[in-house]
This record gives structure tokens, C-alpha cells and sequence, in this order.
């Protein structure tokens, strides 16, 4: 099993929609896809037709109270972790625990591997749900919009990934930078979106999301954008998206 973060602490910039409509899109393509909701707003959770409710959840599993595949639930054709608003507690229940940071690693090692892909939605913070995250993971997928702001907080999720590297998940690596939210009509995102290109040259996707209407619908009705309006923009950036994940695949 490959073990993808969708990591950024700024918020509102499409991570959770990434990461349910790749793991959808990944399973539309014959892939087995486990999302793992570690957000204590549980916007995966409910985005998948979900309820916050649901007990075992994923607040269980780091508290070692619960086995990881006794919490997993079915939704549409792809198998979820899902979080409640209890993970806003686990922070500080897992503060005083030896090897903290590593808790969902030890989960997943444990579980049976019956997945080809687990990607993980981050919490818009770098916290230790997010180090949790990133010490389990393989590699790190980082969507944001092409605005200002979000080139400086960019460079702070790759020192964080740097300091994970070094102290904790010696195999973590980057790989890939998403444009979501793009609007071409927009002259700002224009000049980042060549920003990233220029330091990014081989890690920014080709594929770029653009604002679409369907994508902030779908959730409302507790699905993927691919069950919702296959044939929409953002359906279709999704699975070229997840064409392009799996062609690049490992390689780099």
C-alpha cells in the first residue's frame, strides 16, 4: 500500500476535496483507495455521505482503543477512516503518549493489506494530527490555490516536511503540488501558478482544478463529484488528475 498526505495548514484551499475525489477517482480507475479522514471537522467524513457520529472512528484508532479495520466504513467504492469532532481531543490525550507523533503509522502496520492506495486528509494545521500524518505517510501531496498568501505557507509545510524527514520519516518525500480553485481569468494566479512552475519544475501536476460549481455542491449531498456530475469540470480534473498520479506513480 502507498501512503499519500494531502497536507496544507492554510484552509479552504480544496485539500479535502482532493483528497475524496482522488480517492474516488483512484477507485474509479481499479484501484483499492482508503481515505483516512484526520480532520476533527470531519468534511471527508460527511463529503462521503457519512455521519460524525459513527463510533468506532478514527479518534478510537489513535487512542489504541479500537483496531484501524473494526472503524473502516464503506462509501460509494471507497473505504474511509472517519473522524469525528472527539479528534479535536486526541491532540492533547496523545500528548503524554511515548511515540505520539507515530500512533497512526503502528495503526496502519497493524492493519491487513488490502489496499493499493491510503491518502490521508490532513487537518489546515501542523499539528500533531498532521506530523501523524506525515510520519505514516510515503510521500506528500500538497494542494493550494494560486494566490500570495499561500506561496508563504507553502514554504513552511516543506520545512515541517524537511524537520519530519530528519527526525522521524527518513522515506518522507514530495510528491506533488496541486492547483486547485484556479481561475484563468485571474492574472495573480497566473503569475503563481508560473511561480510554482519555476520551483517546481518536477513536482508541480500538469493537471490544474479549476473553480467549478458541481465541486462545492457535491459534498452537500454526501458524495464524490464523480457520483454527483460525472461529466462537470471538476469531475473531469479529477480523474485526469488521478491518471496523472498513477502514470508518475513512484518514479521520481
Amino acid at each position: 500500500m502507498r501512503c499519500i498526505a494531502i497536507a496544507n495548514q492554510k484552509g479552504g484551499v480544496g485539500k479535502t476535496t482532493t483528497a475524496v475525489n482522488l480517492a474516488a477517482a483512484l477507485a474509479a480507475a481499479g484501484k483499492r483507495a482508503l481515505l483516512i479522514d484526520l480532520d476533527p471537522q470531519a468534511n471527508a467524513t460527511t463529503g462521503m455521505g457519512l455521519s460524525k457520529a459513527l463510533n468506532p472512528n478514527v479518534y478510537h484508532v489513535l487512542l489504541e482503543e479500537a483496531e484501524l479495520l473494526s472503524a473502516v466504513r464503506r462509501a460509494a467504492q471507497v473505504d474511509l477512516l472517519p473522524a469525528s469532532p472527539d479528534l479535536a481531543g486526541a491532540e492533547v490525550e496523545l500528548v503524554q503518549r511515548p511515540q505520539r507523533e507515530s500512533v497512526l503509522r503502528r495503526a496502519l502496520e497493524k492493519a491487513p493489506d488490502q489496499w493499493d492506495y491510503c491518502l490521508i486528509d490532513c487537518p489546515p494545521a501542523l499539528n500533531l494530527l498532521t506530523i501523524n500524518a506525515l510520519v505514516a505517510a510515503e510521500r506528500v501531496l500538497i494542494p493550494m490555490q494560486c494566490e500570495y498568501y499561500a506561496l508563504e505557507g507553502l514554504a513552511q509545510l516543506l520545512g515541517t516536511i524537511r524537520r519530519v524527514r530528519s527526525r522521524l520519516n527518513p522515506g518522507l518525500e514530495l510528491h506533488g503540488v496541486l492547483r486547485t480553485m484556479f481561475d484563468a481569468r485571474n492574472r495573480l494566479a497566473g503569475e503563481v501558478g508560473s511561480e510554482l512552475e519555476r520551483h517546481f519544475p518536477e513536482k508541480l501536476f500538469r493537471t490544474v482544478v479549476p473553480r467549478n460549481v458541481r465541486l462545492a455542491e457535491a459534498p452537500s449531498y454526501g458524495k464524490a463529484v464523480l457520483d454527483y456530475d460525472p461529466h462537470c469540470a471538476g469531475a473531469e480534473a479529477y480523474r485526469v488528475l488521478a491518471a496523472e498520479f498513477l502514470q508518475r506513480e513512484w518514479r521520481q
